[in-house]
């Protein structure tokens, strides 16, 4: 073959490709192509990963409680330290201000609440009357499954249906916390708690107790835990364990008291420090993306008072 032959060729061959791609792309759909990372797109790339490196925000809501047992206020972003896996974090942002909390409420109906459950209804319509104005709330049920009652809204009436509930057979506890927790981490508010109305018992979840707690610390929410159990030497310990566990990991409460003058001290309690809690954000400081355990002390300038916040949190994978 000539020079000029294979000069020709070689154009043709180029002239073919160039129509060729022209042709793809016009198929293409545009959503597509508007993804493709030429140089055009490469400062919506950038973007992108500043968003994903900001999602990797710790964020620790935080009760304070003095030695009269009440609230401290006035606190500042001086006044705490945090600590993760013993190394010095530094704060991203402080908050003190009252802010409405989204709640989901979750009751046992499985078969060992069946003489309790007039009692764990009762308990949600007290911490439902409770609720300001702006705070949302969420009603669940569980036994072998998980059915939510009333979605998130402002109403302050239990949902009908639960007052038709009735005790079935075994007990999806973490499954419960789990969808409870998955639900409060799409929602907008940043405070966000689970109350668990429940005797502890646990043998019918697909998830784990681990499972079920880690969802509910990326999802930012405190587990309340309202042992419904007759109260005495009778009373379950297992069950008992399972929910201390599960509110003191999370930086909640455990109530131990089902009823009466006791459960509703512990309800306003609770309601007060939702509304009034300290919010503190960090980026770790450890980058490693391998799904550990990352456990988180947080320290007061401030002696006689206690704090109460989550534990840890499980690190991203992958």
């Amino acid at each position: 073959m000539t020079t000029d032959a294979a000069i020709l060729n070689r154009r043709v061959w180029r002239a073919v490709c160039v129509a060729l791609l022209w042709s793809a792309l016009a198929i293409l759909p545009a959503q597509f192509l508007r993804h493709t990372p030429y140089p055009s797109a490469l400062a919506q790339q950038q973007d992108d990963d500043v968003v994903r490196v900001n999602t990797d925000l710790v964020v620790l809501n935080v009760t304070v409680i003095g030695k009269d047992g009440k609230f401290v206020s006035g606190l500042r972003r001086a006044d705490f330290q945090i600590i993760e896996d013993g190394k010095e974090q530094k704060p991203a942002s402080f908050g003190a201000a009252e802010t409405p909390f989204a709640a989901a409420i979750v009751i046992d109906t499985s078969g060992s609440m069946d003489a309790r459950l007039s009692l764990a209804r009762s308990a949600a319509i007290q911490f439902l009357d409770g609720l300001r104005e702006a705070d949302v709330a969420a009603v669940y049920n569980f036994d072998y499954k998980v059915e939510q009652l009333q979605d998130f809204s402002p109403g302050r009436d239990l949902p009908p249906k639960a007052f038709g509930l009735r005790a079935k057979t075994t007990t999806a506890l973490n499954d419960a916390v789990l969808r409870a927790a998955d639900d409060l981490a799409a929602r907008p508010e940043k405070r966000r708690a689970i109350v668990v109305l429940s005797d502890g018992g646990e043998n019918a979840s697909r998830a784990s107790s681990d499972k079920a707690l880690n969802h509910a610390l990326a999802g930012g929410a405190t587990i309340y835990a309202v042992n419904m159990s007759e109260e005495g030497p009778n009373r379950d310990i297992v069950g008992s364990s399972i929910l201390q566990t599960l509110a003191a990991k999370s930086g909640g409460q455990y109530i131990a008291a089902p009823g009466g003058q006791k459960l509703r001290d512990a309800f306003t309690s609770v309601l007060e420090e939702l509304s009034h809690q300290y919010t503190l954000t960090y980026v770790s400081t450890n980058r490693e993306r391998d799904g550990k355990w990352r456990a988180i002390d947080l320290k007061l300038a401030r002696p006689d008072t206690t704090v109460r916040t989550r534990k840890g949190y499980r690190a991203p994978k992958g």
